[in-house]
């Protein structure tokens, strides 16, 4: 079996526009949250979101192709040239040993909004050319093959909230049975709509307050429902001799990756979440090594009453008294969940407080659950040294992903 680094990162999220500027603002606690801006709530129930500020895709993209792109794509192709051009990997790779796995949990749900408006009020022969392809949930992924001429293994992953951790999971498997050299996979996804957010909130997942600086508390007793963000994170992953050969800077091992379904709800995770718990059981068994207290996990934690209780229970479950002995927390409070993004997103965070020894805190945690009772590293980030940093993803459909990060 071959062994698999990270050599790239990049991201566009509620909390900054790269990388360092989203680590920065999560290890200070700064939040993206905030009052809508992208349409008009009045007669909406849900009023905030973690939205992404200041993004130019002309940064990335020609102007003539944005106008065919949804923004959800714009958002993963953002992250993927960040990615590819911190990797410094394109001139050295055989592009058909090159795939790309980018998943998104919705696709483009704003074209598909934007294009029914047009066909009910002006006919349907003015839908664009374009509709079908800008709202499919595999053109993130083409795109960026289109770009990077990314000839071989090219897929994207749909699971709701645990997409890219799966589609992390999965590359990393591909290049480690030898289908690939080097992946460059994550998520994306931009539904911060008004069909989007009034779905998710009619279906009782949304948090309705006006307090955006305790909204998005995850583990706190007092949560009442996650904050919708949006934007996208990427990776590059790498054959270890492909790396090595060509003096890449690494990021970081991939020693394990699990996933499991609960096969039991809808939405609701299992409430005596034997999926979540089997997920970490098979990734820790793939690791092979026991950890120790060295250890961070950057919880899935959405701030929804059931997710963070079964998530806990979980991880107490697996581990049991060590649980208690190590640092977890859930960057959601500051990014919002970012959805189909959002476990490449706290992939990239785990891998930074792997690199850097910083631990990033849980905020809003004011009051403690009986039943959610670890050390979420409350309000203030945490200096840390860790040798292991595992990142956590549980979506809709009982989806359960795992990745573990270690030292080289």
């Amino acid at each position: 079996m071959r062994r698999v680094v990270v050599t790239g990162l990049g991201c566009i999220s509620p909390i900054g526009n790269t990388v360092e500027e989203s680590w920065s603002n999560a290890i200070k606690g700064k939040h993206g949250i905030s009052y809508i801006s992208k349409f008009d709530t009045s007669n909406m129930k849900v009023k905030i979101a973690a939205e992404v500020k200041n993004f130019d895709p002309l940064l990335y993209m020609e102007r003539n192709d944005i106008r065919k792109t949804d923004l959800y794509a714009q958002y993963a192709i953002a992250t993927a040239v960040q990615a590819m051009e911190d990797s410094n990997i394109n001139d050295y790779i055989d592009h058909e040993r090159l795939g790309v796995y980018i998943g998104s949990g919705i696709g483009g749900i704003s074209t598909f909004i934007n294009e029914t408006d047009k066909m009910l009020n002006k006919g349907p022969d003015r839908i664009s050319p374009f509709f079908v392809p800008m709202i499919i949930s595999n053109m993130a992924s083409a795109l960026v093959a289109i770009k990077y001429r990314a000839l071989g293994v090219t897929l994207p992953v749909v699971t709701a909230c645990a997409t890219s951790t799966n589609a992390i999971g999965e590359a990393y498997r591909a290049i480690k049975h030898g289908y690939a050299d080097a992946i460059i996979t994550g998520g994306a996804d931009a539904c911060i709509n008004p069909l989007a957010v009034g779905g998710f909130a009619n279906c009782m997942a949304l948090i309705a307050t006006d307090d955006i600086d305790n909204a998005s508390i995850p583990f706190d007793k007092r949560r009442r429902g996650f904050v919708m963000g949006e934007g996208s994170a990427v990776l590059v992953l790498e054959e270890y001799e492909h790396a090595i050969k060509r003096g890449a800077r690494i990021y970081c091992e991939i020693s394990g990756y699990a996933n499991t379904c609960d096969a039991y709800h809808m939405t609701a995770p299992h409430p005596e979440a034997f999926g979540c718990i089997k997920m970490i059981e098979l990734l820790l068994q793939e690791y092979g090594k026991k950890i120790d207290k060295k250890t961070y996990i950057n919880m899935h934690g959405t701030s929804t009453p059931m997710n963070d209780r079964v998530e806990t229970y979980a991880v107490k479950k697996v581990l049991s008294d060590l649980a208690y002995e190590i640092p977890v927390s859930s960057t959601k409070s500051v990014t919002g969940h970012m959805l189909g993004a959002a476990g490449a997103m706290e992939a990239i965070f785990a891998i930074k407080s792997l690199n850097e020894g910083i631990i990033p805190p849980t905020i809003g945690y004011r009051e403690k659950d009986e039943e959610c009772d670890l050390d979420y590293v409350p309000n203030e980030a945490r200096k840390y040294d860790i040798d292991v940093a595992m990142s956590f993803s549980l979506g809709f459909g009982g989806h359960n992903g795992g990745i573990l990060f270690n030292r080289v």
